[in-house]
């Protein structure tokens, strides 16, 4: 096991440790085996160099290093070095939500401070294939918060107000929710139409690709 790193630096060195290598090449180092496919296994990338970065949260609604206040996220993208997929955030409440506000948020808090680790990952490549590219940290400028500020506020709003089954993964600029369990038997309470209390799938927040292209674009030039 991996000791959790002791500052920022510390951790952004491991993480520079790893670009160039392929995803096979760090789990050998863990004693770990490469599926084959990731459909049974959402978050295996994640939680790899979650192990070999040291970090402590694990499912847990926090960030990945508390300690340090900041988030993991690991980005697959192709060889045009856009983003193949939306990445995901966290699960957001559904009940008990009045009065929350964005700075109150998991949302906020996850990102907050992030460390971004690209993934080349086209579909044509075997996963133990799959290279890490260059980490950087991104801290999210005022028009990047603003953004996902407004997104949040106008979902969350909807919640409340008991429409949780009319928000599609359309709305907001930046954030969309979509439904996030393991299975369709897999429901969580919710605010209905009238007020009364739902049974519906458990929603998440994405960042959708624009902005996490754009955040690329930014730190590499592109």
């Amino acid at each position: 096991m991996i000791n959790r790193p002791c500052n920022e630096q510390q951790l952004l060195d491991r993480a520079q440790a790893l670009a160039g290598l392929t995803l096979a090449q760090v789990a050998t180092d863990l004693n770990l085996t490469v599926p084959q496919t990731l459909r049974h296994h959402k978050g295996w990338i994640g939680n790899l160099l979650e192990l070999a970065l040291g970090a402590t949260a694990g499912s847990k609604p926090q960030q990945d290093f508390p300690e340090l206040g900041i988030e993991l996220k690991s980005i697959p993208i192709g060889i045009n070095g856009k983003p193949l997929e939306t990445t995901y955030v966290c699960i957001t409440p559904l009940i008990g939500i009045g009065g929350l506000t964005w700075s109150q948020s998991n949302v906020c808090n996850k990102l907050k401070k992030v460390l971004w680790i690209p993934i080349l990952s086209d579909r044509s490549l075997p996963i133990a294939e799959r290279q890490i590219g260059s980490p950087f940290l991104w801290q999210p400028n005022q028009h990047e918060q603003q953004l996902m500020r407004q997104d949040w506020e106008e979902i969350m709003e909807l919640i409340a107000l008991g429409k949780i089954t009319t928000i599609t993964a359309k709305v907001g600029q930046v954030l969309q929710l979509r439904p996030k369990g393991a299975n369709s038997k897999a429901l969580t309470p919710a605010i209905g139409s009238s007020g009364e209390q739902i049974m519906t799938l458990p929603r998440g927040f994405y960042l959708k690709i624009p902005f996490t292209h754009q955040i690329l674009i930014n730190q590499f030039n592109l």
